[in-house]
């Protein structure tokens, strides 16, 4: 971590090292700021290495899915001001833009926007509406699927009369591909020959892999990041509205125990209750959590789910070689490979609260998955 002016840089190079000697070594000892050369701030050259526990703990807290990925950091506050370091570096190398704080998605989405017949429309036509910010490409396979999926999502909104928009912005490798993969979507883009826009907005929201759907409320103020999860859950099409704090594991969204630490309640799922009843225990203590850093303009620390009995469930266990207990309260986090395991005979929030409570204090000893 090196101070620069306000700002504090992660370089996030591979799982073992984070800020490593060769990262460090690629970088100049000055930079401009403003792109005036002779206004720079230096890069004070690393000489320890950091434990791989504290790494960790920087992977899973600033969520980094890929690398190289560099992150700046406000240095008095300690809120991220860009997830997509590199993006910035590539798309502003002198300076201009620095400090490269956020700015209101109004702001950098401001332009001209297309429908997939011709039609441009100023982005001023979004105001006031809930917004899903999509980041795909034809070329993905995943991507696709989800189109088709939010294709019947986005035609059920509208037809509902509620004020929703979807804004793609694309990751195609050519105009060609890109409007072929456009002319399967209802909804609006972001121009293709615009690179520097697309850019901004992969800037402005980390976007780190595709697909990715960001939400928006009607003020542009972000609702979940996690648009793609609840889109492929939520039939009823409110996810927009009403973000669940607790998900039912399903073959899905368990792509996102990779994301970070995620509590994971296995309960019995032949009691058609039970389910539900795990659910409805766990929320008050997920909307708590979920809330506090939302106060802080943090994501959570924790994702939180309720895991009945299934194949899906099943790998997991054998993968996490966890017992097969029910219920079994777990705190799963792939990324450090650790688990930390509470068997106990009955579940109770004040249960949960301790466990949650002791781990973000980091007084639970994990066990190696």
């Amino acid at each position: 971590m090196r101070a620069l002016g306000d700002l504090r840089v992660f370089c996030f190079t591979d799982r073992i090292r984070i800020l490593s000697d060769l990262a460090f070594s690629a970088l100049p000892t000055k930079i401009p700021v403003n792109g005036n050369c002779s206004d720079t701030a230096s890069f004070p050259r690393r000489t320890t290495k950091q434990p791989l526990e504290e790494n960790l703990k920087l992977w899973n807290k600033y969520r980094v899915s890929n690398i190289p990925s560099l992150i700046f950091i406000d240095a008095s506050t300690g809120k991220v001001v860009c997830r997509n370091g590199l993006l910035v570096i590539r798309d502003d190398p002198e300076g201009l833009e620095f400090p490269w704080g956020p700015k209101p998605f109004s702001e950098v989405v401001a332009g001209p926007l297309l429908r997939n017949n011709g039609q441009s429309l100023d982005s001023t036509a979004l105001e006031g509406s809930h917004v899903g910010v999509y980041f795909s490409a034809h070329w993905c396979p995943p991507c696709r699927s989800l189109t088709r999926v939010l294709v019947e999502s986005y035609r059920k909104i509208k037809e509902a009369g509620q004020k929703f928009e979807i804004v793609f912005v694309s990751a195609d490798r050519s105009e060609d591909s890109f409007k072929q993969y456009f002319s399967e979507m209802p909804w609006l883009a972001v121009p293709y020959a615009d690179e520097a826009r697309r850019s901004r907005l992969n800037r402005l929201y980390g976007i780190q892999g595709i697909p990715t759907l960001i939400v928006l409320d009607a003020k542009g103020d972000v609702i979940t990041r996690q648009g793609r999860v609840e889109v492929l859950n939520d039939t009823e099409c409110l996810f927009f509205f009403h973000p669940k704090p607790v998900l039912e594991l399903t073959d899905s969204n368990a792509v996102q125990l990779n994301e970070g630490p995620c509590l994971v309640l296995f309960v019995d799922s032949e009691d058609d209750g039970e389910s539900e009843a795990a659910k409805q225990l766990i929320q008050p203590i997920a909307e708590k959590i979920i809330a506090k850093y939302k106060a802080k303009d943090e994501e959570a620390p924790l994702l939180f789910f309720v895991a009945g009995e299934d194949d899906m469930t099943d790998s997991l266990r054998d993968y996490t070689n966890l017992p097969e207990a029910a219920p079994l309260l777990t705190i799963l986090d792939m990324s450090a490979r650790a688990k930390y395991v509470m068997d106990v005979e009955e579940i109770t929030p004040e249960i949960v609260e301790a466990f949650v409570s002791d781990f973000l204090a980091d007084k639970l000893k994990p066990e190696p998955i």
